[in-house]
């Protein structure tokens, strides 16, 4: 029988106050190991097998960005220091995946100043050159649907520092396969109370709700989510024409916000249950600019159709 919401309350207040002060911790150390790294920070960073074998590699992700992007080759760079303008090769990204999002942010308060995707792509330009106010910046990318040898671009700023590209294997998110086997007490902890507070969801704040479990995401992203119970089974309605103007990109996490079961969504599908408590997030992404100015009149309704299965409608505002 399932545990009633409200016996979890405790826990979960507890793991609350736990996540964030893990979160002000690591991320701090992160901060100073960035800052202090000055050879780390000029070289591309790609989430993978490798990258989680250094230290604090792990909490920092799963403090800083826990609900994983299994559908992207991600690569991160800095903090570059400049003076007035950065410097992206375009032809590298466009040579390596067929949709992009690039993110600049600043450093070290890690807010978005621009975004960039193959939607904003001018292809007479073989540099993105980005005007900045002096200071220190970091890179993000994130590569959908990768070509053969997929390379991260070579990165200029105006102090004469040149970033050289980076080779990465397209196989290079197999590690998500077993990344669930690294789920512990401490990570069970460090986010327990996120299905607690899905439970709660009808009577909480949305933007509350919503800034404690999404990732910092691009402004070509919408996002649906929802809590699962062991049993249950998620059916996934799309309403036409949205399959054929966007892509659907559906995780499954563990409590511990390990991804279980990944897949791109081409047709409406009922999903298999996880046989564990967890939760769900789809990535709606545009295929054009057309469909980029539809996403604010898109929403996601979610209802209980039966004891063991929830409905997920994306449709019309």
């Amino acid at each position: 029988m399932a545990r009633k919401p409200w016996l979890e309350l405790p826990l979960a207040i507890f793991s609350f106050g736990f996540y964030k002060v893990n979160k002000f911790l690591i991320g701090n150390l992160y901060t100073l190991y960035l800052a202090l790294n000055k050879k780390n920070a000029k070289e591309w960073r790609i989430i993978g097998e490798k990258s989680l074998q250094k230290f604090l590699s792990l909490p920092v992700l799963m403090t800083k960005a826990p609900r994983w992007n299994t559908h992207a080759i991600i690569g991160t760079l800095g903090p570059l220091s400049v003076e007035k303008e950065l410097t992206i090769n375009l032809e590298t990204i466009r040579q390596s995946t067929e949709a992009w999002v690039g993110c600049i942010y600043d450093f070290p308060g890690y807010r978005t100043v621009l975004n960039f995707t193959q939607l904003t792509d001018d292809p007479s330009q073989t540099e993105l050159k980005i005007s900045l106010p002096k200071g220190k910046y970091t890179v993000g990318l994130r590569y959908y649907h990768p070509k053969v040898n997929p390379r991260f671009p070579t990165v200029k700023t105006d102090l004469n520092l040149t970033v050289s590209t980076l080779v990465v294997s397209p196989q290079n998110n197999d590690f998500y396969q077993t990344l669930a086997q690294k789920t512990n007490p401490y990570f069970r902890l460090l986010h327990y109370y996120i299905f607690t507070l899905f439970k709660f969801r009808d009577v909480l704040p949305a933007a509350f709700v919503k800034g404690e479990f999404l990732p910092v995401g691009a402004t070509d992203t919408q996002f649906f989510y929802g809590a699962l119970d062991a049993a249950e089974r998620l059916e996934i309605i799309i309403q036409s024409p949205w399959l054929q103007t966007f892509d659907f990109y559906l995780t499954f996490y563990n409590r511990a916000s390990f991804p279980l079961r990944w897949q791109k969504i081409t047709e409406n599908l009922t999903c298999d249950p996880l046989g564990e408590k967890g939760y769900y997030l789809i990535r709606m992404r545009p295929r054009t600019q057309a469909a980029e100015a539809q996403l604010p009149s898109v929403v996601g309704k979610e209802t209980q159709v039966a004891p063991h299965q929830k409905k997920l409608a994306i449709q019309s505002l």
